[in-house]
């Protein structure tokens, strides 16, 4: 059954579209409970988008927690199994706070996880899925790429270590050369590390140029797999989608490679993100790798609508009084052709429709 795009909601429009995409790509569906141990999300609170949770006793006492996140849980209830990655994808409500901060919501957001055996190929089908969800959402994105292994890389080098190493972070997500400048000198940092972190702040967009720049620092491994993780994109839309953004990082503490954000035409904030989290594996006693991403389906609410998207192909205005059947017959008649008919008796303020019909006693007439 084909269903008319005009009753889905924007949402729902692009969730068929996600999972059709991530399944063509052999990930699996993963569905889950509304609620885990509130233990596993205090112990995160850092991985989380937001550190508001809402928790509940059960009934025999055990501290629950509506879920504010999916991959938390994904990784806790898999299991190991050499050299095999596990590749699932979720459509899923969680509980938090909207990206508007205009208290708690549920909120429908789907993801890509790929969790085990994860290698460069799979880095790449990743970023590949993400560039393409982006493309399900809007024609006019983006994917801001940047590398969490170089930034600590560089940090490492100038020997910034414990709250520096975090404070260097934060400048760097602020692309604030003075304070990174200001933090190397605090620390007796040599000139030569000094520079080369940060030249982090300057490093253009363009993919091969900011590839280029970085091969020339003191972070060349992690530049030259950044460099054969997008390389093997070439020749897709989803390649001419990258952009190098090193201000876009996550918290050390979790996430060690590759990391990224995707952005649309008509909304502020990222409606994608995502990266390599290897350190939460550990600390949750799994073993390899990981990567994913979510699609934050609440931040399409600011996305505009298509102009000529229309709530009936044809509004039809009858007068009151009139018989039931005559407008039944000149409905049937107008949606005889597949058009989507609304009759009401007067204009509705806040829908749009493709043309204006007014049922009179002598029959239809166009509202001009």
């Amino acid at each position: 059954m084909n269903i008319p795009d005009r009753i889905l909601k924007p949402e729902e429009r692009i969730l068929f579209g996600l999972r059709a995409l991530y399944g063509s790509y052999g990930y699996t569906p993963y569905k889950m409970r509304k609620f885990e141990s509130y233990d596993l999300y205090a112990g995160n609170k850092d991985f989380l988008s937001s550190e508001q949770i809402i928790a509940f006793s059960d009934t025999d006492g055990t501290l629950l927690a509506l879920k504010p996140d999916v991959t938390l849980s994904i990784v806790r209830s898999g299991r190991d199994e050499p050299g095999v990655t596990q590749k699932v994808y979720y459509q899923e409500n969680v509980y938090r706070p909207a990206c508007q901060g205009q208290g708690f919501r549920e909120i429908l957001q789907a993801g890509v996880e790929c969790i085990g055996a994860v290698d460069e190929y799979c880095l790449s089908e990743v970023l590949l899925l993400a560039a393409e969800s982006l493309r399900q959402i809007s024609p006019k994105a983006v994917l801001h790429l940047s590398h969490m292994g170089l930034v600590r890389r560089l940090i490492g080098e100038a020997g910034l270590q414990g709250e520096q190493e975090q404070r260097a972070v934060n400048a760097i997500a602020a692309r604030s050369a003075h304070e990174l400048a200001a933090l190397c000198d605090e620390n007796g940092c040599g000139a030569e590390q000094k520079e080369a972190l940060c030249s982090l702040i300057g490093i253009p967009a363009d993919l091969q140029s900011a590839l280029s720049a970085l091969e020339l620092l003191p972070c060349r491994e992690e530049a030259a797999s950044l460099r054969r993780v997008t390389d093997a994109l070439k020749g897709t839309p989803a390649y001419d989608m990258l952009a190098v953004d090193v201000s876009t990082v996550n918290d050390l503490g979790y996430y060690n490679g590759l990391v990224f954000r995707g952005y649309v035409d008509g909304v502020p904030e990222r409606v994608i993100a995502g990266g390599q989290y290897d350190p939460l594996m550990k600390k949750l006693g799994r073993k390899g790798g990981a990567i994913g991403f979510a699609v934050y389906l609440d931040a399409l609410e600011r996305l505009q609508e298509s102009a000529d998207r229309v709530d009936a192909d044809i509004l039809l205005l009858y007068p009151a009084g009139i018989a039931p059947d005559k407008v039944f017959a000149a409905l049937r008649e107008l949606s005889a052709g597949g058009c989507t008919v609304s009759a009401q008796k007067a204009m509705p303020e806040r829908q749009r429709f493709g043309r204006v019909l007014e049922l009179t006693e002598s029959g239809v007439k166009e509202v001009v």
